[in-house]
C-alpha cells in the first residue's frame, strides 16, 4: 500500500497560542510532500515533525489571510539557506502572486533555485497532478476569495499473484500489462484472464480541505463522498451567530458537511483562542458525525485507514 500520510503543523485560527499554531498541514504521497497552507511556524513545525523541507515541491493557499501564509518568507529563505536546487511551485490567487514575489525578491533575491507560480480562483478545477494524485479547486464562502482543495488519487495497479505468474512461466516484461489489467496470452494462444494472476489493486483516497468558511451545501456537494474531510471548527455550536458574522463554521455545522457529503472520516480544525480543550466540539460534532477527531500540532493521519 503506498505511503499517503497527513501531517498536522498547525490547527489554530488567526491568532497564535502557546497550543497552536496557525493553519499548516503537509500531505505525503509516496515519500512526495505537498504543503497545504502555510501560517507562521511552518519551518519550525516541519523540523519538529522531521519533515524534510527538499521533499517539498508544491505549496497550496487556501486564501490570502496573514495566519494561512506568513509562513512562507520564512520557509523559502530556509530552504534556500539549505542550497535547494529542485523549483518550488505556489498555488495562489493573483494578487497572492504579485505579494509574494514582493517578499521573496526582497527576502530571498539569491535563491538557487525557482519559485514557480500557478494562478487558482474561485473556480471549481483541476489545478495539477502528476500520475499519482489530482489536485482540485473548489470555492469556500469567507470575507475575501477562499478555496478548498480536493486530493484524489488515481487508479492504482493491480498486484501480481507471484506464484501463478511464476506457474505459468510469464515473462518479465509482460508484468506491467497484467498490472494495468490486461490478460495474457500463452505463446500457444491461450488467453488466461488477468483475474487468475493478479488481485485488486489497493482503494483510491481521497482528501478535502475546507478551511476559513461559512456552512456551505455548495460545499457539501464538491466534497461528496470524500474518505477524509478536513472542516474548520473555529466555534462551538452556541456561538453560531458569531461565527456566521465571521464567515466561520461551528463544529456541529463541519459535522453536518460531513454527514450530507457521505465522508467517511472528518478531522475538525482552526479552533478559535478561546479554547483550551475542544473536547467540547469534538463531543458536539459527533453527536451529528460519529467518525469525528480533532487535528492538534504533530498528529500524523494515515489516510489508508479506513
Amino acid at each position: 500500500m503506498t505511503r499517503l500520510e497527513l501531517n498536522i503543523l498547525g490547527c489554530g485560527s488567526a491568532t497564535m497560542t502557546p497550543r497552536h499554531q496557525p493553519s499548516c498541514q503537509v500531505l505525503n504521497v509516496r515519500d512526495n510532500l505537498m504543503m497545504i497552507d502555510c501560517g507562521e511556524g511552518a519551518q519550525l513545525a516541519m523540523r519538529r515533525m522531521r519533515l524534510k523541507p527538499m521533499r517539498l515541491n508544491h505549496i497550496f493557499i487556501s486564501h490570502l489571510h496573514g495566519d494561512h501564509c506568513f509562513g512562507l518568507p520564512g520557509l523559502v529563505s530556509t530552504m534556500a539557506l539549505l542550497n535547494r536546487t529542485n523549483s518550488l511551485t505556489i498555488h495562489t490567487f493573483k494578487d497572492g502572486v504579485e505579494l509574494f514575489s514582493q517578499w521573496l525578491d526582497y527576502f530571498c533575491r539569491e535563491r538557487p533555485f525557482e519559485v514557480r507560480f500557478n494562478v487558482i480562483d474561485t473556480h471549481k478545477r483541476v489545478i495539477w497532478e502528476d500520475d499519482a494524485v489530482t489536485v482540485t479547486t473548489f470555492p469556500l464562502v469567507h470575507r475575501i476569495p477562499a478555496v478548498g482543495f480536493l486530493f484524489q488519487e488515481k487508479p492504482k495497479l493491480r498486484h501480481i499473484i507471484g506464484e501463478k505468474v511464476k506457474e505459468l512461466d510469464v515473462p518479465h516484461y509482460a508484468m506491467n500489462a497484467l498490472r494495468q489489467g490486461e490478460d495474457w496470452v500463452t505463446p500457444e494462444g491461450i488467453v488466461v484472464p488477468n483475474e487468475e494472476l493478479t488481485e485488486p489493486a489497493d482503494p483510491v483516497i481521497s482528501y478535502a480541505y475546507c478551511s476559513d468558511t461559512k456552512f456551505s451545501r455548495r460545499v457539501i456537494k464538491s466534497v461528496a463522498g470524500v474518505d477524509w474531510l478536513y472542516h474548520e471548527a473555529t466555534y462551538d455550536d452556541s456561538l453560531r451567530i458569531k461565527a456566521h458574522k465571521r464567515y466561520h463554521s461551528t463544529s456541529l455545522e463541519a459535522a453536518t458537511v460531513a454527514r450530507e457529503a457521505g465522508a467517511k472520516r472528518l478531522i475538525l480544525g482552526h479552533f478559535s483562542k478561546r479554547y483550551l480543550d475542544e473536547t467540547p466540539l469534538l463531543n458536539e460534532a459527533r453527536t451529528v458525525f460519529p467518525n469525528t477527531l480533532l487535528a492538534n500540532e504533530g498528529l500524523v493521519f494515515d489516510l489508508n485507514r479506513r
